[in-house]
């Protein structure tokens, strides 16, 4: 059966943003989908993110699509990241996706270690997607530049789109993002 995982933001709920529009066309397309509550949202802490990842997938396979928003990005990268040799999914989709600190201490957990490039890139079968804002308020398009080059992955800018999310982050909220499609979709 296909599946398809939401890793909400910081400060995010399973509810925010374009999560509940994903989720509806994702089920369109046959996807079982979960949208996880992550703990401890304003104070996030790497294990608790991860094992409640690790939790919720339970045995990754083939029929996995992950898809993450900013700080969520960075927990599917540790969870690929962490999976054995032999383990698998179908595709990683990154929404305002990093890979270095920005400068928040309460993110500070997340990358006590480098990521593991070589070990993330051929966890996903099908690879990598990030769609990128090219005004992002916090992730600048480096983030989608380093992605590119470490894990190969599809780039689609989105123009004045700043950090696809909404009121957390004091813009307008983005209620929807036709681009995930285009990146569900996309075998380069």
């Amino acid at each position: 059966m296909k599946r398809a995982i939401i890793i909400h933001c910081w400060g995010g709920t399973p509810d925010y943003s374009w999560y509940s529009w994903a989720r509806a066309q994702l089920e369109a397309k046959d996807y079982k989908v979960q949208i996880p509550q992550m703990p401890h949202t304003d104070e996030p802490q790497l294990i608790e993110w991860l094992l409640t990842l690790q939790e919720v997938i339970g045995t990754p396979d083939d029929e996995l699509l992950l898809i993450g928003h900013s700080l969520g990005t960075v927990t599917i990268m540790r969870y690929l990241e962490s999976l054995n040799d032999d383990r698998r999914i179908d595709k990683t989709i990154f929404i305002a996706g990093f890979t270095d600190q920005l400068g928040f201490k309460e993110l500070e957990n997340f990358f006590e270690t480098r990521l593991n490039f070589e070990k993330i890139k051929p966890k996903s079968l099908r690879g990598f997607a990030a769609i990128q804002s090219d005004n992002d308020p916090f992730v600048s398009e480096q983030y989608g530049n380093r992605l590119k080059d470490e894990l190969n992955a599809k780039i689609i800018i989105k123009h004045n789109a700043g950090h696809m999310s909404g009121s957390i982050d004091c813009e307008g909220a983005c209620t929807q993002l036709p681009e995930l499609l285009e990146a569900i979709e996309s075998n380069d």
